[in-house]
């Protein structure tokens, strides 16, 4: 498996500008087939959903469109497939749904690991509802700094109603062993609610085999606009029950998606499925046969880069530390610089047109449970990232230390 980077990069016209990023974790650039998805959608006939005039079926097919391709990405049903703003907007609609069922005495688990859109919805719902907290902890001796099982098996009980936690951490990199604990909920009776936003940016997502019940991604982290989507079975989300209006539709997803939805963010999203796809589809007859080839391709230039990335922090010596160490992670490294502020790195690195972000990146749980209070560089590979990016990366840091 191969790509052609230059071909790949040639559809990206922010690169045009000669800058390197590595801020993907925070949201990719756009491709061009992405934005003229968005424009074509815009300018063309255009009106609510129907199914009588050119306009109505438009946008009609806009919506079919994105619940096909992200059914097709994270291996759901099409009615599985939720549009919502954010993943963090999507979150705390879902604390509101789920806990109208909680009641004094349930519990629920989150972990230290998580950005705080998973954290916090739970949190304050429980707090609404009379349900006691648990945390799975993050092992904070350890060379890796995984999620402690233990702690988790504590925070499990028969009275455990939700597990919230992420598929991989947005700082770390830290991929957990989501189906161990996804099958240990289950079988105390919780449902599993788990942030796929970083994960879904480097790997293939299929969401039954995790062992999620609900998954949040983000398509503006894997090169479409900005939304969320929630993933879940439809026989499940039948027995949710938002809050919503009398003559709104009552049918699932459409009951979680509250007023006229934004084709042409649909329709960008839809576009950056396809351009996924496309990028090495291999001998794929069906689009998921596609992302799994291209996506594989991806994952093996990502991990050559995040090798070579590697291997010239740690010939800067003791200057920098490394804290993305996990067995199983994303390309993405947070590191912090001996007795120097992360902020002033990001200054230096930018002046050099080299974006690389400091910061707790809203991983709040995570940044405390560590007792980190000065932010840390994160350095994260998108699929348009070179090996000269990698090397002007290093040469900025290296000439800053």
């Amino acid at each position: 498996m191969a790509i052609d980077l230059n071909a790949l990069r040639a559809h990206f016209p922010s690169l045009d500008h000669g800058l390197a990023f590595f801020d993907g974790p925070g949201g990719t650039q756009t491709p061009r087939p992405v934005a003229e998805a968005m424009a074509e959608t815009l300018t063309a006939p255009l009106s609510n959903r129907g199914v009588v005039s050119r306009s109505e079926l438009n946008a009609e097919r806009a919506v079919t469109d994105f619940r096909d391709a992200y059914a097709d990405l994270l291996n759901v049903p099409a009615e599985g497939v939720v549009h919502g703003r954010s993943a963090t907007q999507l979150t705390y609609d879902f604390s509101r749904h789920l806990a109208k069922g909680w009641k004094a005495g349930d519990e629920i688990v989150v972990s230290r690991l998580d950005h705080d859109s998973n954290v916090r919805p739970w949190v304050q719902a429980a707090e609404r509802a009379g349900v006691t907290v648990r945390w799975i902890e993050i092992e904070i001796d350890s060379e890796s700094m995984e999620l402690d099982l233990d702690s988790f098996e504590r925070a499990l009980s028969p009275r455990t109603r939700l597990v919230a936690v992420t598929a991989a951490s947005n700082v770390l990199g830290t991929k957990p062993p989501l189906r161990h604990i996804a099958d240990r909920a289950h079988e105390v009776g919780a449902l599993v609610y788990v942030d796929g936003v970083h994960y879904a940016a480097h790997h293939l997502v299929d969401v039954p085999a995790l062992g999620a019940d609900f998954f949040v991604c983000s398509p503006y982290k894997f090169l479409g606009p900005h939304c969320g989507v929630l993933a879940a079975a439809p026989e499940l989300l039948e027995t949710v029950h938002p809050d919503k209006l009398a003559p709104s539709p009552d049918t699932v997803p459409e009951r979680f998606e509250f007023g006229t939805l934004p084709y042409e963010i649909l329709a960008g999203a839809t576009a950056a499925v396809i351009f996924l796809a496309a990028i090495d589809p291999g001998t794929g007859r069906t689009r998921r046969e596609r992302l799994a080839h291209s996506l594989g391709s991806l994952h093996e230039h990502e991990k050559v880069l995040r090798t070579r990335l590697e291997t010239g922090l740690r010939a800067l010596g003791d200057a920098v530390t490394l804290h993305s160490k996990a067995a199983d992670r994303t390309p993405t490294l947070l590191m912090t610089v001996e007795g120097r502020d992360a902020r002033e790195a990001q200054v230096h690195l930018a002046a050099r047109d080299v974006l690389a972000p400091a910061g707790s990146f809203y991983a709040y749980e995570t940044f405390s449970a560590l007792k980190w209070e000065n932010p840390a560089l994160r350095v994260g590979l998108a699929p348009y990232n070179s090996a000269e990016d990698v090397d002007r990366f290093l040469d900025g840091l290296s000439s800053f230390l």
